[in-house]
């Protein structure tokens, strides 16, 4: 195994990830930016470097400070985590050219999935179901544009081909509108992801948002460890996570989650990975793959009994997967809440110190944070201060603990969105099960708390 890893991320995925290489007897560096030099994390490492500024453009996605560091101290491994440099192949190419190696797939797969129209392709190879919508990239004339949107149908949605995060997207619901908002959205794809393509997609009206996690080896083995529901969302960004996806056939989800299988196998897949589908009148449509580990990997954890993060390493170091298909099963059912820094209802970032913290605690409660009394959350960084999971045999107990944690949890100081939480756990459409994308930003516009 590996003897030292280097954790190229912050907050409580560097925290995470520095927890499964100590349970491997891994040792651990953490660099870390000048704001985060207080972090939890980092009093915990083996080793640190301060490689910049707060500025992540100057830390955390300074490639050349991240491999200096893995040189100067001996790491043999690069962890990327989630966010900031995970699905960056040239970064990916960078690790293993240097001599680390990448825990993650090879970067030829982060380049052919995280370009929307190439990944697209690829699953259809795969016979992965994908959404209605042009035949790759949207050709430049408008004439052509306006054949392939009448042959999709109305509503389309125009996507960035290296879009991601809720941006470089726009919804059409009338051909007079189409022309525009296609060249709007190549601006925005050029401006924002360095990519100008962009293509068409069936928009569909009421979906859910179904994820499969899948594990996959360089040896030709693949595994689904079965799906979850992220459906509660504001903005493209996730609020609530659940596992198992309430009201779906099993049958339909393993007939999915081979397909998912499958198609590690022949793109030659290698780590964790996570296949995105919107779910709408019994069927899967893929959306786009996420070649990393997510922030709602936990609840996955719960209901199968595997360590994701563990998994990766071992992978990443060459060893077989240690599961089959028919080791994993689905126990009980799981929900994370993202605890953020930030007004409940206005959404507005609200960085500080915290005065006091209490975490939540009992049976079937997993807190994963880096946060302590007396630190400060800075204003550099992603609003995210926790995830609070909530495990029980079946969705109803896992729903009563989770508003037994959050009446617990306490952080003081600084505002946070554990109302917002408390108050969905109540909601009669949550506790039935099945929500589409829009529920929660309906709910909120109907309330009049935020502007749609």
């Amino acid at each position: 195994m590996f003897e030292k890893i280097l954790i190229a991320n912050r907050g409580e995925i560097a925290l995470r990830i520095q927890r499964a290489c100590r349970e491997l007897g891994i040792k651990t560096v953490v660099v870390h930016s000048e704001a985060d030099r207080d972090a939890k994390y980092v009093k915990l490492a083996d080793e640190s470097v301060c490689i910049g500024p707060a500025s992540s453009s100057l830390s955390y996605l300074n490639v050349p400070a991240i491999i200096s560091a893995a040189e100067v101290t001996d790491a043999q491994a690069i962890h990327p985590g989630y966010g900031f440099l995970s699905e960056n192949a040239d970064f990916a190419e960078r690790v293993e050219t240097s001599g680390f190696v990448f825990i993650g797939p090879k970067a030829e797969t982060i380049r052919l999935m995280g370009d929307k129209v190439s990944a697209k392709n690829a699953m259809k190879a795969a016979q992965v179901p994908c959404v209605p919508g042009s035949d790759g990239e949207l050709p430049e004339d408008p004439k052509e544009v306006v054949k392939i949107a009448r042959a999709v149908g109305y509503p389309v949605i125009i996507k960035a081909a290296g879009g991601g995060g809720g941006r470089g997207m726009r919804v059409v619901h009338t051909e007079a509108a189409l022309v525009n908002a296609v060249q709007m959205t190549k601006q925005e794809a050029g401006s924002f992801f360095g990519n100008p393509a962009v293509y068409m997609e069936k928009y569909l009206e009421n979906p859910r948002h179904v994820e499969i996690q899948v594990l996959a080896d360089q040896h030709g083995s693949a595994i689904y460890l079965g799906e979850r529901d992220c459906s509660m969302q504001r903005r493209h960004q996730k609020v609530i996570e659940e596992a198992p996806a309430p009201q779906i056939p099993a049958r339909l989800i393993n007939r999915i989650g081979e397909r998912c299988a499958d198609a590690c196998r022949k793109i030659g897949y290698r780590g964790a990975g996570t296949f995105e589908f919107l779910y709408e009148n019994g069927e899967f449509y893929f959306i786009e793959m996420n070649t990393r580990v997510q922030v709602e990997h936990p609840v996955t954890e719960m209901i199968t009994g595997v360590d994701i993060v563990q998994e990766q390493i071992r992978v990443a170091f060459g060893e077989k997967l240690r599961y089959k298909q028919k080791d994993i099963a689905l126990r009980g059912h799981a929900i994370e809440c993202r605890i953020n820094a930030e007004d409940p209802f206005t959404f507005v970032p609200c960085p500080g110190k915290i005065e006091f913290y209490h975490p939540a605690g009992g049976p079937g409660i997993r807190v994963d944070t880096h946060i302590y009394q007396g630190y400060t959350v800075p204003s550099h960084y992603d609003s995210m201060v926790a995830k609070v999971i909530a495990y029980g045999d079946t969705r109803d107990q896992a729903i009563r603990r989770m508003r037994i944690a959050l009446s617990e949890m306490s952080i003081q100081g600084i505002k946070t969105n554990i109302p917002l939480h408390q108050e969905l756990m109540q909601d009669a459409r949550f506790i039935e099960g099945g929500t589409s994308i829009h529920y929660l930003e309906q709910k909120l516009a109907a309330k009049g708390e935020v502007k749609l």
